[in-house]
């Protein structure tokens, strides 16, 4: 999968080393048909992005990166398919932390 072309339909500057980054953080969920994903219409997949990405790799405070995953979500509503490096990207980009990922 190229990560940085799905990015790059999204914003015009594309991070290779952030990208990199997030890859190595989803390891082998990457891999898996379903967690390749994010569901922005299941509030425990939200949860856990919050939780998870936002807290432990970027620490972020639950509000904003609720309101940073709620503003990728808008960003690709186009889409049914949002893939998960994609969706962090965006998050780290709108909340200005691409500095904890490169």
């Amino acid at each position: 999968m190229d990560y940085s072309a799905d990015i790059k339909r999204y914003t015009s500057n594309v991070n290779a080393a952030a990208v990199d980054s997030i890859v190595k953080y989803c390891g082998i969920a990457l891999r898996g048909k379903d967690s390749q994903f994010v569901a922005m219409t299941d509030p425990a997949e939200v949860k856990r992005v919050v939780d998870g990405f936002c807290a432990k790799k970027l620490g972020l405070a639950a509000g904003p990166a609720e309101a940073a995953v709620r503003a990728a979500g808008e960003k690709m509503k186009a889409d049914k398919t949002k893939h998960r490096v994609t969706v962090y990207y965006l998050i780290a980009e709108a909340t200005g932390t691409m500095s904890k990922l490169a």
